[in-house]
């Protein structure tokens, strides 16, 4: 199935949760000059415009992005996430969000590449416009795993995987870990990203079971949400499960999480940072 469209919910909650993550592992993998590889497994389109019929009939980026954009006491951490917001908006108007992508693209160096795969038949040309000509980036349009397996391991041997499905069938979870447990074989010190919906917490629950069980260490799991779980309301929170995360990550996401929650949902949400396997 290739229904889903992310133009629909670009810049909500679980982007805002998602996008900080990446940025923060990016920023962490440029403590060093060595060259590194950011590798995004389902890219969607490059960028998103919030004034488009679909942005504009959910209206979901109100309630994530709108939130928090302009706030003048935002964590230092986020500062280079919201820096890739600010550079798409020149005026006072929040019009446009950045996909996954151009979130990547906008915060590696020279000596940094890209991959970006996307099936999709309406996505992939926006992907190619997005960054067509620019020599840091690799563009496919192929299944998202198999471009990850054939690509590992990097040459840099240095990176971060950002997996992030629709998860429009059930067995998308599954898929997930057993992309996990093929990578780790051929890139066992790579940091491996995995964004998540809750809609029902035993898919969740199929996913950090699974990992368990590939006996791999260093499984860190980051939520953030906006309800109570119901299977009655569609996405109540998400999350990031990241493998091999930056030693700074834990401590950064216990400060981030918090004031991000007071922001998006101060009554109703939710947060936690928790080791799913400890190193």
């Amino acid at each position: 199935m290739l229904s889903y469209r992310h133009s629909f919910h670009a810049g909500n909650h679980a982007d805002v949760l998602k996008h900080i993550v990446q940025s923060l592992i990016i920023e962490s993998l440029k403590q060093k000059d060595k060259a590194f590889v950011y590798h995004d497994t389902h890219s969607g389109a490059g960028r998103y415009d919030l004034s488009d019929e679909r942005a504009d009939k959910t209206g979901e980026y109100k309630e994530g992005i709108g939130l928090i954009w302009e706030s003048d006491d935002a964590p230092e951490a986020i500062k280079p996430y919201l820096g890739v917001i600010n550079s798409l908006n020149q005026s006072n108007k929040l019009r446009y969000y950045p996909g996954s992508p151009k979130v990547g693209h906008s915060l590696l160096r020279e000596q940094d590449r890209a991959i970006f795969t996307e099936l999709h038949p309406s996505d992939f040309p926006l992907l190619l416009q997005e960054f067509r000509g620019d020599r840091q980036v690799k563009m496919y349009k192929e299944d998202g795993y198999a471009r990850l397996k054939a690509s590992l391991p990097p040459k840099e041997r240095r990176g971060v995987v950002l997996i992030d499905p629709p998860y429009e069938l059930k067995h998308e979870y599954q898929d997930v870990v057993d992309a996990i447990d093929e990578s780790v074989k051929r890139w066992a010190t790579g940091t491996y990203a995995i964004w998540y919906p809750v809609v029902y917490r035993k898919n969740i629950d199929l996913i950090t079971k699974g990992l368990e069980k590939l006996g791999i260490r260093k499984i860190l799991q980051i939520e953030l949400g906006v309800a109570e779980d119901s299977e009655e309301r569609g996405m109540t929170a998400s999350g990031m499960i990241v493998i091999n995360p930056p030693w700074t990550l834990e401590t950064q996401m216990k400060e981030i999480l918090p004031w991000l929650q007071s922001k998006i949902a101060p009554e109703t949400g939710h947060q936690f940072v928790q080791w799913v396997v400890p190193e």
